[in-house]
C-alpha cells in the first residue's frame, strides 16, 4: 500500500473514533455504511478475484463488531455475526472451489439435534429463538467460513491486505476509547476488569480484539514496513493498541496476542534466508524493547495494580486462590452435565438456565469446549473433534499458510476464555484453512526467496 494510502486510512478511522464519541447515533449510520460499502464491492468484483474482496469484507466486519455494540450502532446484537455468514454464503454460490470440506458440513450438521433437545426441554422462562441465535450463530459462523476458506487460495499480499482491513475499525475502537477514559488512574480502584477502561462495555471483547490489532501491527512492524517511517507509524499503534488492551485488566486478549506474535516471528524466521535473519533477530530485540516499555507505562499509570492483575493478587497484594477467577467452577458444573446427559447433551442454550436452577448461579463459563459438549453430548464432542483436528491434518498436507498457527492458536485460546461471544474466532480460525500463494511457489527454496522479499530493514 502507498504511504499516502496508508496514512489517509489510517487517520480516517481515527476521525471515526472521534466522531462517533461526539455524535453517538452515528454509530448506527457507520454501521449501515460498512453493509451497503461491502455489499456493493463484493459484486461489482469480477468473480476471479472476488473471494479476496469478500474476506476483507469479513475482516472489517470482525474488526469493528465489538465497536459497533459498544456504542450502540448495532441493529441485532448478532448482527456482525450474520453479516460475516451473508458475506461468505455470496462467496459460496459466486466463487468457483475445488474443494468440498465435507468435514464442516457434517460438524454444522451435528449441531442441529441440540436444538430439539432445547425445544423439547422448554421451560417457561426459555426463550428458544435467542437460545440458538446467541450460542448457535457463532458456531455456525464458523462452520459457514470454514467451508469458504477451505483450501483457498490467496496471495501473501493479499493476506496481508486482509489482515490490515480487519485492524482499521480498530484504530477507531482506540481512538474511541482513549475519548472515553482519557485518565485511567482515575477509574483503578482494584485489579478486577475495567469496564471504564473498555468504553463502558465488556472488558473481555474489548480486550481480546485489541489483541488482533497487537498482531496486526506487530506482523507490519517484521514484514510490511518498506521504510523506516513505515515502523514508526507501526509502532506507534501497536503501543497504543497495546497500552488500551491491557489497561482493560482482561488478561485473556493479550496474553493470546503474545502467542499469536511468537508463532508468526518464529515461522517467519524459520521461511526467510540467512541475511534476513539476522536482521529479524536485531528487530525482536528492539520489539520486546517496545514490549517492556508498554507494560512500564501501563504499570506506572495503573499505579501497579496491572502488576498484581498479571500475578494474580488482588489490590492488597494477596494471591487469589483461583486463577480462574470462578470459571474453573462453571466449567466443572458443564462437564458434569455432560456426563448426566452423554448422548446429545441438554440442548442448546440450557446450560445457562440448569446452573442457575441448581445452583442459583446465572453465569456463563465463556468456555466453548465444555458449552458444546454439555449442550450437544457425544455430537458435541464429534463436532468439536472436527474442528480441532481437521485444521491440523489439513496443515500436514499443505504448509504454505504462514499464519497458521498464529490463527489457530487465536481461535483456540480464545474459545477457552471468551467462548464464541463475537465473530473474531470463527473468522480467524477460517483464515488458517487457507492456501497462501507466493510470487513464486514451485521449490521450497524459491517460496523462502519469496517470502525473504517482503521482509525489510
Amino acid at each position: 500500500m502507498k504511504y499516502s494510502n496508508y496514512i489517509k486510512a489510517i487517520g480516517l478511522h481515527v476521525l471515526i473514533g472521534i466522531a462517533i464519541y461526539a455524535l453517538p447515533f452515528l454509530s448506527k449510520v457507520y454501521f449501515f455504511g460498512i453493509v451497503v460499502y461491502y455489499t456493493n464491492q463484493i459484486f461489482k468484483t469480477k468473480p476471479s478475484i472476488r473471494a479476496v474482496k469478500i474476506l476483507m469484507a469479513c475482516a472489517y466486519v470482525v474488526g469493528a463488531e465489538v465497536f459497533i455494540r459498544m456504542t450502540g450502532g448495532s441493529f441485532l446484537y448478532e448482527a456482525s455475526k450474520y453479516l460475516v455468514i451473508l458475506f461468505c454464503l455470496i462467496g459460496l454460490f459466486t466463487v468457483k472451489k475445488q474443494s468440498q470440506p465435507i468435514a464442516y458440513i457434517i460438524y454444522m450438521l451435528l449441531l442441529i439435534p441440540g436444538i430439539f433437545v432445547a425445544a423439547f426441554n422448554m421451560s417457561e422462562s426459555t426463550t428458544l429463538r435467542t437460545a440458538i441465535a446467541f450460542n448457535l450463530s457463532g458456531p455456525i459462523c464458523l462452520g459457514i467460513v470454514s467451508v469458504f476458506c477451505y483450501k483457498l487460495k490467496v496471495s501473501y499480499n493479499n493476506i496481508h491486505k486482509i489482515f490490515f482491513t480487519m485492524a482499521l475499525p480498530l484504530i477507531a475502537t482506540t481512538t474511541y476509547l482513549f475519548l472515553f477514559n482519557p485518565s485511567v488512574r482515575d477509574t483503578i480502584t482494584g485489579t478486577g476488569s475495567n469496564f471504564e477502561a473498555s468504553g463502558g462495555f465488556g472488558p473481555n471483547q474489548v480486550a481480546t480484539v485489541l489483541g488482533l490489532g497487537m498482531f496486526v501491527f506487530s506482523i507490519r512492524f517484521f514484514s510490511q514496513s518498506p521504510s523506516k517511517l513505515y515502523k514508526v507509524i507501526n509502532v506507534i499503534l501497536f503501543f497504543l493498541i497495546s497500552y488500551r488492551a491491557i489497561i482493560t485488566f482482561s488478561r485473556g486478549g493479550v496474553i493470546t496476542a503474545l502467542f499469536m506474535i511468537a508463532a508468526f516471528v518464529f515461522f517467519y524466521f524459520k521461511k526467510v534466508n540467512v541475511f534476513h535473519k539476522l536482521r529479524i533477530s536485531r528487530m525482536v530485540v528492539v520489539f520486546i524493547g517496545i514490549g517492556f516499555s508498554i507494560w512500564l507505562y501501563s504499570s506506572l499509570q495503573t499505579g501497579g495494580f496491572i502488576d498484581k492483575r498479571y500475578a494474580n493478587k488482588d489490590a492488597l497484594g494477596r494471591e487469589k486462590e483461583d486463577v480462574t477467577t470462578g470459571r474453573g467452577d462453571l466449567i466443572s458444573f458443564e462437564f458434569n452435565e455432560f456426563l448426566n446427559n452423554p448422548l446429545v447433551g441438554v440442548g442448546v442454550g440450557k446450560i445457562k438456565e440448569l446452573r442457575e436452577q441448581k445452583e442459583g448461579v446465572l453465569a456463563a463459563s465463556h468456555n466453548e469446549m465444555s458449552r458444546i459438549v454439555s449442550e450437544h453430548g457425544l455430537l458435541g464432542v464429534i463436532a468439536f473433534s472436527i474442528l480441532l483436528f481437521t485444521p491440523l491434518m489439513y496443515r500436514l498436507e499443505n504448509r504454505s499458510n504462514l499464519f497458521f498457527y498464529s490463527c489457530y492458536l487465536f481461535w483456540l485460546l480464545t474459545i477457552n476464555h471468551s467462548s464464541m461471544r463475537i465473530a473474531a474466532p470463527a473468522f480467524i480460525y477460517g483464515l488458517c484453512l487457507l492456501t497462501i500463494t507466493y510470487e513464486t511457489n514451485k521449490t521450497k527454496s524459491t517460496k523462502n526467496k519469496a517470502i525473504s522479499k517482503h521482509v525489510e530493514a
